[in-house]
């Protein structure tokens, strides 16, 4: 890439997942098994030839930074490129002094620091494929001062609720950034990435703080853009696209992803996602097993009936269990003739003694981190 970039990773400072945020920050939430939530923006960036790396880490930080290490895995050259790990002072008197603009003030002298031209900003808590290196030169050929970019559904009525939207006009000029709280079903869900040059990022945060306290990036970028003061233009994400923003949308993201058809719209040959990988021996699938519409993680013994479920590292799965419409994650260990059912369970759980633990598609169960039931 002959222009230089900073990617800038966001924690995703107004998500909230009830239950498994309590172990670890969203970016570090295990996805479809193998992955963590990081991934995707890492890999995405890493493709982008976008090396000089920002992630921003927020609460229970230690999973995330286990996980990223130096970013080799990432394909990421560390005579070149550096991955880093930043943390931002919290506010426990009131969480509404936690936006993303604090953490990027915090850190204000190590982003200057930095020797790139534009910033890249991308979220950790939502799930998609995009080539920034491209978008970079959209957004440099169209003389545009700020990029969005964004992705149209057809749900936003019962989907994707706290989001914000883009509203634009026909020659995709940013009008508004508008929180999503339903109503109409077609909406231009904004992916809470910006391209901007370094030297405006840092002049609108420091606006922003004078502004108000509790200003996050998008609610001064909606101000530029409201008064046409600059001007802000949209692209439209094509591909598979998840927000993660409660627990609800990570079960259902989860799942949607045993679907083939949904999963070649993420994944694909030409555009790697990378992990950080561990030596296992292959999943053994036992003559009782009976596996339909899964994917499943190496290192695991499948014995019992599993349906629809993604199936993380090193699980046991015994005799005559059943497990459904679920999601377990790595070395989880379920006793024989035990029904699951639209459940999330959680990394080191055993279930010993319950027999039954089921819920419905649309509220979804948590089973904590280290329990025993």
């Amino acid at each position: 890439m002959a222009v230089k970039a900073l990617g800038i990773v966001t924690s995703g400072n107004r998500v909230k997942v009830e239950g498994m945020q309590e172990f670890r920050p969203v970016s570090a939430f295990t996805f479809v098994g193998r992955y963590r939530m990081i991934d995707f923006p890492l890999s995405n960036l890493s493709n982008s030839e976008i090396e000089r790396i920002h992630i921003y880490a927020g609460n229970n930080p230690r999973s995330l930074a286990e996980h990223v290490g130096t970013g080799r895995h990432y394909g990421i050259n560390s005579k070149r490129g550096k991955v880093s790990l930043l943390f931002s002072a919290q506010e426990e008197v009131n969480e509404i002094y936690n936006t993303d603009i604090a953490s990027f003030l915090y850190n204000e002298n190590v982003i200057e620091r930095v020797n790139a031209d534009y910033v890249v900003i991308v979220p950790s808590y939502m799930v998609f494929a995009q080539n920034y290196e491209t978008l970079l030169e959209q957004h440099i050929a169209s003389g545009a001062d700020i990029t969005l970019l964004y992705h149209k559904v057809n749900n936003a009525d019962v989907a994707y609720l706290n989001t914000e939207a883009l509203k634009l006009d026909d020659e995709k000029t940013v009008l508004a950034i508008e929180t999503n709280i339903g109503g109409k079903k077609t909406k231009n869900i904004f992916m809470n990435s910006y391209i901007m040059k370094k030297d405006l990022f840092l002049a609108l945060i420091n606006e922003a703080k004078k502004k108000s306290s509790m200003y996050n990036l998008y609610n001064i970028v909606n101000d530029k853009a409201a008064t046409e003061e600059l001007n802000v233009k949209a692209v439209q994400h094509e591909g598979y696209f998840a927000a993660i923003t409660d627990f609800k949308s990570y079960f259902k993201a989860n799942l949607e992803l045993t679907d083939i058809k949904a999963a070649s719209s993420l994944f694909s040959d030409k555009w790697p996602i990378y992990t950080r990988t561990n030596d296992a021996c292959p999943t053994k699938y036992m003559s009782s097993a009976s596996v339909k519409k899964s994917l499943i993680s190496n290192g695991s013994v499948i014995a019992g009936t599993v349906e629809n479920c993604i199936i993380g590292r090193g699980v046991v799965i015994e005799e005559g269990a059943v497990v459904k419409n679920s999601v377990i994650c790595s070395e989880v260990f379920i006793a024989k003739d035990t029904v699951i059912e639209n459940q999330v369970i959680d990394k080191y759980a055993k279930i010993l003694h319950a027999s039954e633990i089921v819920a419905s598609p649309e509220n979804p169960g948590y089973v904590k981190r280290m329990d025993t039931l």
